[in-house]
């Protein structure tokens, strides 16, 4: 069987299956058809009517606070992520390790940042964009 042959044999039979089908190598192309609003616009791209929906007020929920000195001393409240079980207790301070009384809770100064480093640069360049966006929010107009 030479190829010719073998397509037409895979069209008859395609056919014979779904009768209604176009396959694409029928020779006729079919082109999307393109949408227009009033406004002449694409629909969907933003132009045209909106749908108005309707807009509900979602409820806060409001999360219980734990006001009991004792507790807000003795354990770390808000450690317990589970329904049943309890925060963890709160322990000396001597039976923790020393490195974590010398962690750095604050950033690093821009002083002490030596300039040949990246972080240096990544800093002074996230410095000068809140220096513009707070010079541009100043603006009149």
């Amino acid at each position: 069987m030479y190829p010719t042959t073998v397509m037409r044999s895979f069209l008859q039979l395609s056919h014979t299956i779904y009768p209604k089908s176009n396959l694409h190598t029928s020779g006729i192309c079919f082109a999307a058809v393109k949408k227009t609003s009033a406004a002449g616009g694409v629909m969907g791209l933003g132009k045209g009517k909106k749908k108005a929906g309707k807009l509900t007020t979602m409820e806060k929920k409001v999360l219980p606070v734990e006001t009991d000195p004792e507790k807000l001393v003795n354990y770390v409240c808000g450690s317990n992520i589970y329904t049943t079980g309890e925060d963890i207790k709160l322990k000396d301070d001597s039976e923790y390790p020393e490195w974590l009384w010398t962690l750095r809770l604050k950033p690093v100064p821009i002083e002490e940042l030596d300039p040949s480093t990246k972080e240096y640069w990544l800093r002074v360049r996230a410095a000068g964009m809140k220096r513009n966006n707070k010079l541009r929010s100043l603006r009149k107009f």
